[in-house]
């Protein structure tokens, strides 16, 4: 009965371990951003398109110095090399409003 229970408690332990440590796993991208003026966004909420990304996931966007999270609403860009397009309440608080496209690091 002990060599059950201790393998019962293993498999549950493993299991656990295996579930918790693929949810964690971050999918680091860089490229190009750009943002938009149009969309679903509410007022002044820090939002973004990403092409693959489930609706509802929040990305941390990084750009120089600073570094924003967003949740993603929408698809998109569809324009060779850039992997995020931010509504531009995130854009201001990223500070890439007057360069309009920058390289960016999305996890």
């Amino acid at each position: 009965m002990r060599a059950q229970t201790t393998l019962f408690s293993c498999l549950v332990s493993c299991l656990a371990t295996f579930s918790f440590s693929s949810a964690s796993v971050a999918h680091a991208e860089s490229g190009l951003a750009s943002y938009y003026g149009y969309g679903k966004a509410g007022k002044g909420e820090l939002t973004c398109a990403h092409r693959t990304r489930p609706f509802g996931s929040v990305l941390r966007v990084s750009y120089g110095s600073r570094s924003i999270q967003c949740r993603v609403n929408d698809r998109g860009p569809f324009i060779r090399g850039r992997i995020v397009d931010l509504s531009v309440p995130a854009a201001r608080a990223l500070g890439m409003m007057s360069a309009g496209v920058v390289r960016v690091s999305v996890e």
